[in-house]
């Protein structure tokens, strides 16, 4: 497995990658880069079997000199949209979360998350989920580090979870949420479920409509709230 970690910290990296070894119980080859421009430097050199990407998984610190963690999440998830990448900061508030979102993360980590928490919020990541800190959620003071869930997203603390058929979704269209959710656009769903352009947005507009919500950001704190699951046959 390989994991790209960015950072402008070489401190920071090196802890991080000391705390993801037991991520994987399989090699794990770990790059890291100081900027948006190195990442992307280091990707376009990567050697890579054909059609597959070129890292299984990258971590993006929002604090970056040059490109921000912003626009390199944007200009990453364009360029590798297989390509998980994970929000990495050292603030958690709601408005920053909303923004890694709307740039296409599919996690988005505080710096002061625990390293147990990090491992299963990368791992929920690995496994085509989304984690949000409970802090979107939360008040502050109310905050509590809770353990990351095997679904598309991590609940708010004692909320009930529901399947995607619950929201009385064709599976298709839980198909289509599935893939929505995990930032693909239109053209890769398109693709990935041999659907033609139309189809897809329309089944698009019914998913979004199902959780009273206008946007995929929308639709992944919708989600969040729910506990959404899925099952195997979703992904």
């Amino acid at each position: 497995m390989k994991v790209l970690l960015v950072d402008d910290h070489a401190l920071f990296r090196e802890g991080v990658a000391l705390l993801l070894r037991p991520l994987v119980n399989e090699p794990l080859e770990i790059s890291e880069a100081g900027s948006c421009e190195q990442a992307l430097e280091l990707l376009a050199t990567q050697p890579q079997a054909e059609g597959a990407p070129p890292m299984d998984l990258i971590l993006m610190d929002l604090g970056l000199p040059g490109i921000s963690g912003l626009d390199g999440i944007a200009l990453l998830r364009d360029r590798y949209p297989e390509v998980p990448v994970v929000a990495l900061s050292s603030n958690d508030d709601k408005q920053s979360v909303m923004r890694a979102l709307d740039a296409g993360a599919m996690g988005f980590i505080p710096k002061s998350s625990s390293s147990p928490i990090l491992i299963q919020a990368l791992r929920l990541v690995m496994a085509k989920g989304i984690y949000l800190p409970p802090a979107v959620f939360l008040g502050r003071h109310d905050l509590t580090e809770s353990r990351p869930k095997s679904m598309v997203t991590a609940p708010a603390a004692g909320e009930p979870t529901k399947t995607a058929q619950d929201l009385g979704l064709s599976p298709r269209q839980v198909q289509v949420l599935h893939l929505l959710l995990q930032g693909k656009s239109a053209k890769l769903i398109c693709r990935e479920l041999d659907l033609s352009a139309s189809t897809v947005k329309a089944h698009t507009s019914s998913v979004l409509r199902a959780l009273n919500v206008t946007t995929r950001t929308q639709a992944v704190l919708a989600a969040s709230r729910l506990g959404l699951r899925f099952d195997q046959q979703a992904s």
